[in-house]
């Protein structure tokens, strides 16, 4: 007998039953986007490398390591089914570059790969079936590259899942999830409190799910949903999506969010309304790793599970999370991409999809509706045009087709342009008014704000704080607003990310429009100021304008002076039309669609060099334990113990402050920061961290660490 896997207990698995079970899966996979039958034979060809004598050895007597990988690519590349051979060289190392016909076989490219000498597995003969003669595909195209990733998380999925049941001795318990019709139910249940609205507000409000639940009719394919803070879009939106679900028997709901304190509130009202087990929370703050002392729950251990490959019916995760994942290389990054493939995938605040990779966010997106089945939904209040970089025969429906009564329904304040102002000005301004929220540019000017204005009534709210220091804060700012005691607020942008606040004023320094009408919805919020009372005043601040910021700005002014009101539709439209003609180039700085399309670096496919570089957040910050507090002490204790569990980094999170390389430097220079382990430090230096202002501007060496 010929071993695929070896268990800890001694347990064999015959290599054949490996390789059946492995294509079986793939096919049922890829069937998802029409390549099951080709899928079938990479599956059962991806390990045929196992036969080779050198192989069992090393799997029966811990033998010296074999690459197994080569033969099945080899195989599969000489049948001409070139998107299978790369995606059995990679299953276990990562997609690799396809490269050029000259390539040795010392290179690491596929075309390298493919020029080696592998061991003998002819063994395989005796018991695998010969392929049968498939359509070839041609290394030359975007979509090419697209597809063949997918093929790649249809084999990985399933060759992890067939190892994982072998190993676990078939305990490992996948699934079990209620179907979409179920948790449509459970919507219509929420809903039956809009059924007889009670005012005014309401009753748009159950107009818009309306219309949602009626669009959901239509064919499958690419939406937007265009509603004004306040119109009730999230459930709105869900409502769309599992009635579209179901009336097109799709398999599951993503929602894809740019801030994660707007999906873990997304995710709790999804949790309220289907049950908790139906939806995975999947982004940075959420960590499903394993450590030696850990004991998962079986809930955790159904949340890891289905983290892996996203086979939960609804999915909320980061615009990070999902688009680098599509333009990922490795197998646990790319598992989950199968599971995209005849779903509703929902972009929340869509205009915040990230200026330098819009058109490979765009192309991705157009790839998922034109070939795998999906229904992508663009929803926003502050729609960013973006039909004009989808294919021509690739048309966006409104959900809400009148947007233009929306707007005016919504309209909750007017926006004025103040011109120049100092952070002492500014000050001086907001002492004008018993409440006010200032919106600014940096962390270093939300300091400097909160410094000049009067003790009495002053809050600070920026990203030197960390996450359970703000939730204090801003309890506070809602008890004050709501008890009409002062409230003056200077903040940097993390306001407008799904922070549900209401203010009789806003000042916005100047940005880009969509960052302003963001900032706007916090003033006059739930409509109960007359609106001619409630303004949002943008000003310019003293000091440069940020490199990275001056074209949305040059575009904001032209806005301004051709747009009474810069917060119709007809102005956004404008300014989105002009940043993105404006940017050019620049929508694909890295030149990622261009890589697949005419190669790079003479490498044609770069599968790896293209992963590399597609990172939607380019400099990595690093997190500091604020230590401080009482909750936070015992924390830092048990990470000097080594203690370094799952939910003890879970619970660490609410105390971070993240900071950039050069930050952490200056600190650790300072003796400010104690080094835990690699990547993870405590603050020592108390003096360091404020009530008011969280972490000082200043290392203690009195070094300046933040812009």
């Amino acid at each position: 007998m010929f071993v695929g896997h070896k268990s800890e207990d001694g347990r064999l698995q015959p290599l054949l039953n490996h390789l059946e079970n492995t294509a079986a899966l793939t096919e049922r996979f890829a069937d998802e986007f029409g390549a099951g039958d080709y899928a079938y034979w990479l599956g059962l060809i991806h390990d045929i490398g196992k036969y080779s004598r050198a192989f069992q050895k090393r799997i029966l007597e811990n033998g010296p390591k074999v690459d197994h990988s080569t033969a099945g690519a080899k195989m599969l590349f000489r049948q001409k089914m070139m998107p299978a051979a790369i995606c059995a060289a990679g299953h276990h190392a990562g997609l690799p570059d396809f490269g050029a016909p000259g390539d040795p076989p010392e290179a690491t490219t596929f075309s390298g790969r493919v020029k080696r000498e592998v061991l003998d597995y002819s063994a395989f003969q005796n018991e695998v079936a010969l392929i049968p003669k498939m359509d070839p595909y041609l290394p030359d195209t975007f979509d090419l590259a697209f597809f063949i990733r997918m093929l790649f998380s249809s084999l990985v999925d399933a060759d992890f899942l067939d190892t994982q049941q072998f190993m676990s001795n078939g305990l490992t318990e996948r699934g079990g999830y209620d179907d979409i019709p179920t948790l449509l139910k459970a919507l219509e249940r929420y809903m039956q409190r809009w059924r007889n609205p009670s005012n005014e507000l309401n009753a748009k409000r159950c107009e818009i799910l309306k219309n949602c639940m009626e669009a959901a009719k239509g064919d499958k394919g690419l939406y937007s949903l265009t509603v004004p803070t306040g119109g009730g879009k999230t459930v709105s939106s869900l409502a769309f999506a599992l009635r579209h679900a179901k009336v097109h028997g799709l398999r599951r709901v993503i929602y894809v969010i740019p801030y994660t304190n707007i999906i873990e509130q997304t995710a709790d009202q999804f949790r309220s309304i289907v049950g908790d087990d139906n939806v995975l929370e999947h982004h940075s703050s959420v960590s499903f790793e394993q450590y030696d002392d850990d004991r998962l729950t079986a809930r955790q251990e159904r949340h890891r599970l289905a983290a892996e490959n996203w086979d939960a019916p609804i999915v909320v995760t980061t615009t990070v999370q999902f688009f680098e994942s599509l333009y990922a290389n490795k197998p646990s990054k790319c598992r989950k991409l199968h599971n995209i493939a005849q779903s509703v995938v929902i972009f929340d605040e869509a205009q915040m999809l990230p200026v330098p990779f819009l058109k490979p966010c765009v192309r991705a997106v157009a790839n998922l509706v034109e070939g795998y089945g999906v229904t992508a939904v663009l929803c926003t209040a502050t729609q960013p045009s973006l039909q004009k970089l989808f294919p021509d025969d690739l048309k966006m429906q409104e959900i809400c087709p009148d947007t233009d009564s929306l707007f005016q329904f919504f309209k909750r304040n007017n926006i004025r342009h103040m011109g120049a102002c100092s952070a002492a000005e500014l000050a001086e301004k907001m002492m004008g008014y018993n409440q006010a929220l200032a919106v600014v540019g940096t962390r270093k000017q939300a300091a400097e704000l909160y410094e000049a204005l009067p003790k009495d009534g002053r809050f600070h709210l920026s990203t030197l704080m960390h996450p359970a220091h703000r939730r204090r804060v801003l309890k506070e700012i809602r008890e004050r607003l709501q008890k009409d005691l002062p409230c003056r607020v200077a903040a940097t942008s993390l306001i407008e990310a799904g922070v549900d606040v209401d203010f009789p004023v806003v000042f916005r320094s100047e940005a880009g429009l969509d960052s302003i009408i963001q900032a706007a919805g916090r003033c006059n919020r739930e409509g109960g100021r007359p609106l001619q009372d409630s303004v949002v005043y943008v000003y310019r601040p003293e000091g440069k304008v940020p490199p990275l910021m001056e074209q949305n700005i040059s575009i904001l002014h032209e806005v301004m002076r051709d747009y009474e009101d810069i917060s119709s539709p007809e102005a956004i439209k404008a300014y989105f039309d002009s940043l993105h003609q404006l940017k050019g180039e620049r929508l694909d700085a890295k030149q990622i669609i261009k890589a697949f399309e005419e190669g790079r670096n003479g490498c044609l496919l770069p599968f790896a060099q293209v992963a590399a570089d597609f990172k939607l957040i380019d400099t990595q910050t690093i997190p500091i334990l604020i230590a401080g507090d009482k909750e936070a002490a015992p924390i830092a204790e048990a990470f000097r113990q080594g203690i370094l569990s799952r939910d003890l980094f879970r619970k660490a999170g609410q105390y971070m402050v993240n900071v950039y390389p050069q930050h952490f430097q200056a600190l650790q220079e300072a003796g400010d920061i104690e080094l835990i382990a690699d990547g993870l430090a405590v603050l020592i230096n108390d003096g360091l961290y404020e009530e008011g202002t969280g972490l000082s501007l200043q290392a203690d060496a009195g070094k300046a660490l933040f812009a």
